[in-house]
């Protein structure tokens, strides 16, 4: 009796272990990489400066991730300070934190077009025999830049179109360095 009812089934017994068959085997295929992963680049600026009794460091490490080949988009951490002391008029201290929003577009390989919003937080000393003045304030950036992109380099200008009295840097073009790897 079992052979008759298995010999009236055998196609559904026969489909049933080809499929379990084929479960097992896709189970024990190695799946690839996140793709994510794969397209996203890091790297960033960095700027140091030394001068007759001052100092500055400018830190900015960041990711971005290519979309496709023309354009890429991230998120920066920035971080300032500079530090100048004059016998004259007094010391002054400058720090300025915060982020940024990345746009990168290049029409053609080697031209890179840019837009960067940077809202950053700055306090300020300022210290004189006479004087003390402290002061701390939201300032945001809105860069919109091209530069000249060799591999994993990009080095041209910027311009803040939101440039005012309290902006970080005193003219709205900023040269820039870029570097992703």
């Amino acid at each position: 009796m079992l052979l008759k009812i298995l010999s009236n089934h055998k196609y559904t017994i026969l489909l049933v272990a080809v499929l379990s068959l084929g479960f097992i085997c896709s189970a024990q295929r190695v799946k690839p990489r996140n793709e994510f992963w794969s397209n996203v680049r890091y790297g960033g600026a960095v700027g140091l400066g030394f001068g007759n009794q001052s100092f500055s460091i400018a830190l900015a490490p960041s990711a971005i991730y290519q979309v496709s080949e023309k354009f890429a988009t991230g998120l920066s951490l920035n971080f300032e300070y500079s530090k100048i002391g004059d016998p004259v008029f007094g010391d002054s201290e400058f720090t300025a934190y915060g982020g940024s929003i990345l746009s990168f577009f290049n029409p053609i390989p080697p031209i890179q077009l840019s837009a960067i919003l940077q809202p950053l937080r700055v306090n300020t000393n300022y210290s004189s025999a006479s004087m003390l003045l402290d002061e701390n304030y939201w300032t945001t950036s809105l860069f919109l830049g091209v530069g000249y992109s060799t591999r994993n380099v990009t080095f041209g200008i910027q311009y803040d179109v939101l440039h005012d009295d309290r902006s970080l840097y005193a003219n709205p073009w900023v040269p820039f360095i870029r570097m992703y790897f």
